[in-house]
Parts: C-alpha cells; sequence; structure tokens
C-alpha cells in the first residue's frame, strides 16, 4: 500500500469478496516502518529533535494521503489520525530509560494503526461498509519486543467475542432481510500486538502475514489470501534475480523451509497457524488481481526449480574451544542458551571437534552482545560483511553460476539444500 493508486485498487479488489465475511488485515503504507525505525533510532539516541522532524514528515505524508482519498469522511479520519500522532509525539517527548526494543515497538506500531484508519476511511466513503479495529484489543502477546510470542488463549477468546460474533450477527441480519450489505468486514491492523500491561508489541519483520494467519487459525477460515506486488511465490528475488519463475503450486513443508531460510515472500511463522487446520494459502499479485498466483497446501510439490535466497549483512563467529577440549553437549548447550538469551537465531552452524562456526545476521547490539556472553566459554572472532546463498533443489550448475568469483569463506550441503557464506 505505497500510493493513493494502491489504495483506491484495494477497494476494487474487497468489492469483489465483499458478500463473504472478511477481515482484511494490513500492513503500513509503503516505506512507512523504514522511517518510522530511523524516528525511533534518533530518539534511542538522544537526538529529541530530530526524532520529532522526522515523524513529523511521516505525519504530513499520511494527512496528505487522506486528503487525497477523501470527502466526507476526512475530519473524521483526521481526527482519529492526530490522536495516534498525539502518542508518538508524547513519548518523542521523553527520555529512554527502558531498552531500544522496547521504544522500538511503541514507535513503529503506529505505521500500521495510521494506514488502516486511512483506509477504513475510505472503503467507507466508497461504500464498502466496514468497521475499524485495533488488533493491540485482540491479539496478546508477551513482552518480547520485536518478535513477540502470541498469547493463542487470550487471542482467541478476544477475537472471537469481537470478530467471530460480529460476522455470524451479520450474517443473519443479511440473512433475514434477504440484503447484501458488506458490514460483516473488519479492517486491523498485521504485525502489532500488545500486552497484558498495555504496551504496543511488533511480532518481527514482515509479521502481517502471521498475524493473518493467526486470525485465519482462529476464526476457522476457508482460505487465507495474501496480497503483493509480484505475481506470487518466485523462485527468487526479482529484483536481484530478473528471470525468476512463478511457482504455481508449493507444499506447507516447503514454505516453511524457504521462509526459514530468509525468502521474504511469507513470514516465517505464517504457516504452521494454517497448516494446524488446512487452510490454504494463495498468494494473489496486488498489481494485477487476475494473474493465478501461488496455493500454498498439503500437497507436496514435484519438479521444482531451484529456489535461490540470498542474505546480505551476515557475521560469521569463529567459536573456538580454549582450552582444546571437544565442544560437545555442555559448550553447544550454553551457546544455544546465549542465542536465547540475546534473542538471535543462527542462520548457520557448522560443528567441528573444537570449534563451531555461527553465520547469522549482522545486529550490531545483539552480535557484540553475543560475542560477549561466547566468551566465557570460547575464544571469539567476529567475521563481518558477509552474504549467506542459500539454494533448495539445487544442481551443479546453478551453484557455479551463482559461486563464480567469489570469496567463499564456508559451504554446508545436504541432498535438498546447499548454503553459502561469502565476502
Amino acid at each position: 500500500m505505497n500510493s493513493v493508486e494502491r489504495i483506491q485498487n484495494l477497494a476494487g479488489i474487497v468489492k469483489h469478496y465483499q458478500e463473504d465475511p472478511l477481515v482484511i488485515i494490513v500492513s503500513a503504507m509503503g516505506k512507512t516502518t523504514n522511517a518510522l525505525e530511523k524516528v525511533a533510532e534518533a530518539f534511542f539516541d538522544g537526538k529529541r529533535e530530530e526524532a520529532l522532524q522526522l515523524f513529523h514528515v511521516i505525519r504530513n505524508n499520511h494527512i496528505s494521503t487522506s486528503k487525497y482519498l477523501l470527502v466526507t469522511r476526512f475530519n473524521e479520519c483526521l481526527a482519529q489520525l492526530t490522536d495516534f500522532f498525539t502518542e508518538i509525539e508524547w513519548l518523542l517527548h521523553d527520555k529512554p530509560v527502558r531498552e531500544y526494543d522496547y521504544y522500538y515497538d511503541q514507535i513503529v506500531c503506529v505505521g500500521e494503526l495510521l494506514s488502516t484508519c486511512i483506509i477504513s476511511h475510505y472503503l467507507n466513503e466508497t461504500g464498502i461498509n466496514n468497521q475499524w479495529l485495533d488488533v493491540r484489543d485482540l491479539l496478546r502477546t508477551d513482552n518480547n519486543f520485536r518478535d513477540a510470542g502470541v498469547d493463542w488463549q487470550t487471542s482467541e477468546e478476544r477475537i472471537k467475542l469481537t470478530v467471530g460474533r460480529g460476522q455470524k450477527e451479520d450474517s443473519d441480519k443479511r440473512s433475514a432481510e434477504n440484503q447484501h450489505l458488506s458490514s460483516n468486514i473488519y479492517i486491523t491492523q498485521g504485525f502489532i500486538g500488545c500486552t497484558d500491561d498495555n504496551e504496543s508489541t511488533t511480532l518481527g519483520r514482515e509479521g502481517s502475514d502471521y498475524t493473518a494467519a493467526v486470525f485465519a487459525n482462529i476464526l476457522n477460515a476457508e482460505s487465507l489470501s495474501i496480497w503483493k506486488d509480484v505475481e506470487g511465490v518466485m523462485n527468487a528475488d526479482p529484483k536481484q534475480f530478473p528471470d525468476a519463475q512463478l511457482i504455481a503450486e508449493l507444499s506447507y513443508t516447503e514454505v516453511i523451509e524457504m521462509a526459514y531460510y530468509g525468502a521474504q515472500v511469507i513470514h516465517p511463522k505464517t504457516i504452521k497457524p494454517l497448516q494446524n487446520k488446512q487452510i490454504p494459502l494463495y498468494v494473489k499479485c496486488f498489481v494485477d488481481p487476475s494473474l493465478p498466483g501461488t496455493i500454498i497446501h498439503q500437497r507436496n510439490s514435484k519438479y521444482l526449480p531451484p529456489i535461490i535466497v540470498i542474505k546480505q549483512n551476515q557475521a560469521l563467529l569463529h567459536l573456538s574451544s580454549q582450552d582444546f577440549s571437544f565442544v560437545e553437549d555442555e559448550p553447544m548447550s550454553i551457546l544455544y542458551k546465549i542465542f536465547g538469551k540475546v534473542k538471535l537465531r543462527p542462520n548457520l552452524i557448522q560443528t567441528g571437534a573444537i570449534n563451531v562456526q555461527v553465520c547469522l545476521d549482522y545486529r550490531t547490539d545483539k552480535v557484540e552482545h553475543l560475542a560477549l556472553e561466547a566468551a566465557t566459554v570460547f575464544d571469539v572472532q567476529v567475521e563481518k560483511d558477509l552474504n549467506l546463498l542459500t539454494i533448495r533443489h539445487y544442481n551443479k550448475d546453478i551453484v557455479e553460476e551463482l559461486t563464480a568469483g567469489k570469496n567463499i569463506i564456508l559451504t554446508q550441503r545436504t541432498k535438498e539444500t546447499i548454503q553459502v557464506v561469502y565476502s
């Protein structure tokens, strides 16, 4: 949703489905999340005026978008937007006294609130009746900021009470009056949730897909459709590989593997809630809804092309036994506890007799924390500015093509997958 035209296009898609009960999960508009991350960084660094100026740009962009889209409902939309603006501006006038991840979530979460506010008012103005919901009232999480875990029991109770009952009442009303109203449409936010203490949380980047899967599972949805700006699930990022191929059909298992290795089309946690209830997932093209897209379901797919994922900005930790003893159960157990403590997930681990090599996303604060903790057990060296290439269903030709001229530091392969760390 990165333009006025995209939002207008959304109305056409929703009209096609509006006789069905719908829950529409919406992400932040365009690059809003990236812009809000810069606000959070400036605030946490003590640059209050810079943070406020950066947020002012985001504020003006959303007001401008609403002006282009709305006529009769503009004032009502602006009042709601202003409440969200004020919530963040109050925070930015404080001084940070908690960890960065906490403030990240309080600030970044507003992106989805702003986008859904505008979209809900626009759809209502165009005759698509809908109810806006604050997902923070519905989706309860723990306080693991930036990667919050869902409290399924509480979330299920709240979602069924609000959405499930509302859709049943709307369905009964339409049946009784023999009318086709679209008041059984709910608009809410992806990516964000809330703790028991009413503190906003986020579910991890691209977490809107996961939010949609949670709602689909709890509401026993007939299906879940995720709308992207690509044809469907591709075998590689089309921005990096212009000849990337559309994959028409995938199994749940294959998509979980793709997401685990870093493919950006689907959030890694999205599939399990759908698989548990055999809910099919359709990945459709937002730009051209007539395209068939990709279906993801239980059946295994055959004859898949090589699936390519490249992760940049990687670090390789070289961990060696301090006394030349074998790296066995206890050191590895300690290492995994450190991963959990620091909240970092390794992308690749390779062990030897007295050493371990770990490739992971280079987030400066967390990698430094991890290296410091690991130094109590291992001698530690950190190698930065690396890339991680993963190819599923690889063949000799594709491996040679993609590694030609690269300085290969580490290779790991199974029958299905090869991973290469290179600089």
